[in-house]
């Protein structure tokens, strides 16, 4: 049965929820939905029932690998929530779905090994001025005390992390948490709501002091709490949870939460907080400058191809109110027809007739929106909306059908992911014919082949590109071709002298002729030219012929057998007899590449680069990131191949890179040998 999703006084709130692999997502979302009613039991990540990690590709893998959507509704309060994937390989799932949520919960733990990640996942909201707080995870298990978390965890934001609970303790575990604003206890229960309490006469002391350092720094912003502090007067609670909520609202503070998702613990304050604390739409409006649209729009978070129902568009409504069936404008003003309107649970759906402002569902069949538009109602009212950069491709990788009827399929369900995951790229290599995909690791391009396969039942095979070497010469030549052929009737005839000469570096290829007295015929010097490029696509060596100049000087002709192919044709054989003695020269590309590293990284890195035949050119502080540096350096492209891998490897998954083609250099030696002979292999077989 249609229902309606209406708007509360509290909602309806859009929340993501992110932070590093394996810190507990995928958990703590199954927590809140078991919590509030909406899945009758918690099922553990990674076990293939969870709301959070249905996809095939989820559970092979055993990570998230795509956002996942749930809407509940709790005390009256609509709230949506996005699950995030955690791997770097995965993150640019989140960049369209962070623009447009309401507040993010990070979910941490006191692991110094993820902090780089945390400091990625703190810059990137910092980017989008987009409050949120922590939920600092499987407290149960940490072998530091809270303080010291806190201490490790500080540095990655730069927000202060205000503490707003802190830990009872029994035989060395955390049972309950302490609420310094409530300045009440509660006693943990397994995947139920906690007991309320006293306070325990031992720990009053330590909630005094910690709470008084939280309202130390609220009141850093707050000039009447901070006279209140000095004369010693305690302020109201009404005072202390006003500025909580301002402060938190306005991105001020970044408040800390405790709790162990996997047994529940923690998740009820967690939910509350949202609740009360963290923005709604009018706030989202308002960052992303719709403020003053009075129109009807909606925001395209993810895209999502489905195997039996077609396209659908996961939308947040950033104004007024839309019905199943109506129209509404997609890219270039195009209009759809709004299918289904639906309440989304992970991979199940429920249907609804309409949906007001603040809202997140999907909408069905749009086939004119794409993530990261802004569609509306009302063609007159333009919106301008900055769809987040994308991360340049790190990783590279050819795919191919195991059947060659199924191309053109291949290319249909290629365009399709590329819609779902817009930092997917799809490249058709000219020099080798080849398609290649980039993507942000390896990871992520393994994935893709397997949706390849899974969702679209398409068979293929992955490959290492071919890297796109080129050819030069070293010595001039002058070279006759004569083509001559009978065979009946009219023959074919032509003859060409040319002088062919080496260029400097990057000049490519030129053309020119010194022809007198008409001994090759005007109409024929283009067909001389036609058949000269035509051989430069495949040099002596098997590669295109770059830097060369090549000038028709002499000749001869027919005036019955000449004809455009037979001049063609002697360009091109005259081409082929006098290349082999111009010294012809292997050339490989080399890029200029920017490796971005956290600075306690920076020596493995200059270690590294130098082994991939590479040159450093220098390393510097990363212009506005604290704790950051970047490497720069040339590399040849076909070091470039697994690069990410090994980088990543000794940066605790965070290093990337930027690369861009810089120049044409010789290449001799055993490399060059190898590199010859595989064309020659490739040629044989």
């Amino acid at each position: 049965m249609a229902t309606t999703i209406q708007n509360s006084q509290s909602g309806p709130k859009c929340i993501a929820i992110i932070g590093p692999m394996s810190s507990g997502k995928t958990t703590l979302l199954e927590s809140i939905l078991f919590r509030t009613g909406s899945i009758p039991r918690q099922n553990a990540a990674g076990s293939g029932n969870t709301v959070g990690d249905t996809s095939a590709e989820a559970r092979e893998h055993g990570m998230s690998v795509e956002a996942n959507f749930a809407t509940i509704d709790y005390l009256g309060s609509n709230l949506t929530f996005v699950d995030c994937p955690g791997s770097i390989e995965f993150a640019h799932e989140a960049a369209p779905i962070l623009s447009l949520c309401d507040f993010a919960i990070v979910v941490a733990e006191a692991d110094d090994k993820k902090m780089p990640e945390l400091q990625l996942i703190f810059r990137r909201l910092d980017e989008l001025d987009l409050p949120h707080a922590v939920f600092l995870n499987k407290i149960d298990r940490a072998d530091t005390s809270i303080r010291e978390t806190l201490k490790l965890l500080q540095p990655a934001s730069t927000k202060p992390l205000l503490l707003r609970q802190i830990p009872i303790w029994g035989d060395g575990k955390p049972v309950g948490s302490i609420d310094l604003a409530l300045e009440r206890a509660y006693i943990y229960r397994s995947r139920e709501e906690s007991e309320v309490t006293e306070i325990p006469n031992e720990d009053k002391a330590r909630e005094i002091e910690a709470r008084f350092q939280m309202l130390e720094t609220l009141a850093d912003h707050d000039d009447e709490l901070l006279e209140q502090l000095l004369e010693d007067v305690a302020p109201p609670m009404d005072t202390v949870f006003k500025d909580l909520t301002t402060e938190i609202r306005d991105g001020l503070i970044t408040p800390v939460l405790l709790g162990a998702a996997e047994n529940g613990n923690g998740v009820e304050r967690l939910l509350k907080t949202i609740r009360h604390d963290a923005p709604g739409i009018s706030a989202t409006r308002k960052r992303l400058g719709l403020e003053n649209h009075d129109g009807t729009a909606a925001g395209i978070m993810k895209t999502i191809h489905t195997s039996h129902s077609g396209k659908l568009s996961i939308a947040r409504i950033l104004g007024g109110t839309l019905l199943e069936g109506e129209p509404i404008l997609g890219a270039e003003d195009k209009a759809d027809r709004i299918s289904g309107i639906y309440r989304m649970m992970g991979k199940s759906q429920d249907k609804i007739a309409k949906v007001g402002e603040g809202a997140t569902v999907g909408l069905g069949k749009l086939e004119s929106a794409f993530t990261s538009n802004i569609l509306r109602t009302d063609k007159s009212h333009s919106i301008g909306f900055v769809a987040p950069e994308l991360p340049q491709p790190v990783y590279h990788m050819g795919v191919r059908p195991k059947e060659r009827q199924d191309e053109v399929k291949v290319s249909a369900a290629l365009h399709r992911l590329c819609e779902e995951d817009p930092s997917l790229t799809v490249h058709h290599q000219q020099e080798s014919g080849e398609t290649v995909l980039g993507g942000n690791g390896e990871m992520h391009l393994r994935v893709t082949i397997e949706r390849l396969e899974n969702r679209f039942q398409i068979a293929v095979e992955s490959f290492v590109p071919s890297i796109p070497y080129y050819e030069t010469i070293t010595r001039p030549v002058t070279q006759r071709g004569k083509y001559k052929k009978q065979s009946g009737g009219h023959g074919q005839f032509g003859d060409v002298v040319l002088n062919i000469v080496p260029l400097a570096r990057g000049a490519g290829f030129e053309f020119s002729n010194t022809i007198t007295g008409g001994v090759v015929p005007k109409q024929y010097i283009p067909s001389v030219k036609s058949g000269i490029e035509e051989y430069l696509n495949s040099g002596p060596l098997g590669f295109p012929v770059v830097d060369i100049a090549v000038n028709l000087a002499e000749g001869s002709h027919h005036s019955v057998d000449s004809s455009d192919l037979a001049f063609q044709m002697a360009g091109k054989l005259a081409m082929r007899e006098g290349m082999p003695a111009c010294a012809p020269i292997l050339l490989e590309p080399i890029m200029k590449v920017d490796i971005h590293c956290p600075t306690d990284a920076t020596a493995k890195i200059t270690a590294i680069v130098p082994q991939r035949r590479s040159q450093i050119l220098g390393y510097a502080a990363r212009d506005g990131w604290i704790g950051w540096d970047t490497v720069s350096a040339m590399m040849p492209k076909s070091e470039i191949a697994d690069l990410i891998i090994e980088l990543r490897s000794v940066t605790y998954g965070v290093a990337t890179y930027v690369a861009e083609f810089d120049h044409l250099e010789k290449l001799d030696g055993r490399k060059a040998d190898e590199v010859i002979g595989t064309v020659g292999i490739a040629e044989s077989a």
